[in-house]
């Protein structure tokens, strides 16, 4: 079952779960703010636009699979798949409390509906991803999977030995999204590993590979629609985020990595999202 909300709607939806994320982070004393923020759009597009998945039945065989890689932003991810109707909103209430099941990343599919794989170590997102698009095509299903990686996993080999692998087998129905705010834990992205021509490795990998910007809808769906390619290689969608987006004080700054924002920060990010309750 796949909902369709046209832009505006998507828009909305964004701009409610941002309220929601910065408003759980000051409430529950948890980071990586802005590393939620920067990827939100992304989640907006895939659950709410693309993703053939049904809440009421989570397991579903052929469903399509998204993998949230860069798993410290799970606090993100737990609430679009509250919106999208997999368990009730007032459920993360436990969100970082002793004994609830939200945590700081996500946990096994077991334990959490819509939840594909744990992850935060990173690197392994994209090789799951990988292993769950081969078994389709051993089992004959034709589900599409896609994978949300930071800029700042692409540092891991992992992530290019998967790469070389699905170009190798040509695994078309893998899709890539980088979301590429231009930061990790310690300094700029590029700095720290010189990421830069992001898109050309991945087409050096053997990808598809093209760049949007990360908050534009009309972008991110243009680049989502045209894949699976017809020349049968996987896809890599390098979307340019803004880390702290939808929060002016937090744009582009990554203290928001691990600050957490005050009672009168929250009032503030609301205001400016449009979003007050």
């Amino acid at each position: 079952m796949m909902t369709t909300h046209d832009i505006s709607g998507l828009a909305k939806t964004a701009a409610t779960l941002r309220a929601r994320i910065i408003e759980t982070s000051a409430l529950t004393g948890t980071p990586h703010l802005g590393s939620c923020l920067s990827c939100i759009d992304i989640l907006t597009a895939l659950y709410f636009h693309v993703l053939s998945i049904d809440p009421t039945n989570p397991k579903a065989a052929n469903r399509d699979r998204c993998i949230l890689s860069k798993g410290h932003g799970a606090m993100g991810l737990f609430h679009v798949l509250a919106e999208r109707g997999f368990y009730p909103l007032s459920d993360l209430e436990s969100y970082g409390q002793d004994g609830g099941i939200f945590a700081e990343h996500p946990p096994t599919p077991e334990h959490l509906p819509g939840i594909e794989a744990a992850t935060g170590s990173l690197g392994h997102g994209l090789p799951l991803g990988l292993g769950m698009a081969m078994a389709a095509r051993i089992q004959g299903y034709d589900y599409k999977v896609y994978a949300v990686l930071g800029d700042g996993e692409c540092n891991e080999g992992s992530v290019w030995e998967a790469a070389m692998l699905a170009s190798a087998q040509r695994v078309s129905s893998l899709c890539v999204i980088v979301d590429f705010n231009k930061w990790q834990a310690t300094g700029r992205s590029q700095e720290v590993m010189a990421l830069d021509p992001l898109v050309d490795k991945w087409k050096a990998f053997g990808w598809n590979a093209l760049e949007v910007n990360g908050h534009d809808f009309d972008e991110l769906l243009g680049a989502i629609n045209q894949f699976p390619h017809s020349n049968g290689k996987p896809t890599a969608i390098i979307a340019h985020t803004v880390k702290g987006k939808g929060a002016s004080f937090m744009e582009d700054d990554n203290n928001w990595h691990y600050r957490i924002p005050t009672p009168e920060e929250v009032l503030m990010a609301k205001k400016e999202l449009g979003v007050l309750s």
